[in-house]
């Protein structure tokens, strides 16, 4: 027998609005393009569970036998060098961080913990680690316990509950946005498929989606598609401009997913500072954090 075929969508998470349908939504000081960067910061184990499962384009240099020395130093290159340059262009461009940060790391590293809030980030969660994607092959309970360290690691490191929440990998069942609203996040980053957020349908709790732009994310572009950086700053420069004229009739969301260990690398970085500089030279360009853009939304919502 078919599946069902509805007008949108085959699913209920959230209900389908095409952006021409909808009314004006209107940024702080009629700004034009809110711009939120999501930086990552993720824990790449030396032996993680039998049972746990990432995508074979994760990022990095790909597995080889144990130990694998020069893909975990790889990768824990941004957690020791290059999340101090991303921080510190960011700060330059008058841009709060939305940190995303595993358990593993919320753990393991306190002095990375202290040193992002001390800049006023804000610290979301990003699940246990980058070897532990969720997928539909978890049993729910194993979700809602695998959510629910992640929220209690993040909360003992920052003593605060996280507000929203990133998958490693961007990975979901079928059931992970009810049980996020059920552990009381206000927001998701995982849905790729607007320029502005939207409420997700959920039993309980207020869930919105806070969509990254996927093919602006650093590790997609520049490692999993290998587009020159050069390439990858005119493609945030493009982008920007394009969302910067259509935020002229009702406002833009322009967030980004930058990963330390990719563009925090010396001869990579000054494309971001130079992309950067040329969103925030504009007027009418909002740099806030992932709560600050939901919180006005959610005030806010767009205006018949």
């Amino acid at each position: 027998m078919p599946a069902q075929r509805r007008f949108g969508m085959d699913h209920e998470h959230y209900e389908w609005s095409p952006i021409t349908k909808r009314g004006i939504l209107r940024w702080p000081n009629n700004a034009r393009v809110a711009l939120c960067v999501v930086v990552t910061l993720e824990h790449m184990e030396w032996s993680p569970p039998e049972d746990s499962f990432t995508t074979p384009l994760a990022g990095g240099l790909g597995a080889r036998s144990f130990p694998d020395y020069a893909r975990f130093s790889h990768r824990e290159y941004g957690h020791r060098v290059g999340i101090f340059r991303v921080l510190d262009v960011l700060e330059k461009h008058g841009i709060k961080a939305t940190v995303a940060m595993d358990a593993l790391t919320a753990e393991n590293y306190p002095y990375l913990v202290r040193h992002c809030l001390d800049r006023g980030c804000e610290i979301i969660a990003h699940g246990v680690s980058a070897s532990r994607m969720i997928t539909s092959d978890m049993p729910e309970q194993e979700e809602r316990s695998y959510i629910q360290s992640s929220l209690e690691s993040l909360t003992k490191a920052t003593g605060n509950t996280p507000a929203g929440w990133l998958g490693p990998e961007y990975g979901e069942s079928n059931r992970t946005p009810q049980l996020l609203a059920e552990a009381g996040m206000r927001y998701v980053c995982d849905w790729v498929n607007d320029e502005q957020p939207y409420p997700m349908t959920t039993p309980s709790g207020n869930l919105f989606a806070l969509p990254l732009m996927l093919e602006l994310d650093d590790g997609v572009a520049l490692w999993d598609r290998r587009v020159t950086v050069g390439r990858y700053r005119d493609m945030l420069k493009e982008a920007f401009d394009t969302l910067y004229l259509d935020g002229s009739q009702t406002g833009r969301l322009m967030a980004i997913n930058l990963h330390p260990w990719i563009i925090g690398q010396p001869f990579r970085i000054g494309y971001l500072d130079d992309a950067l500089a040329h969103m925030m030279r504009r007027s009418g360009v909002w740099g806030a954090t992932g709560s600050e853009i939901i919180d006005w939304y959610q005030k806010n919502p767009p205006a018949a």
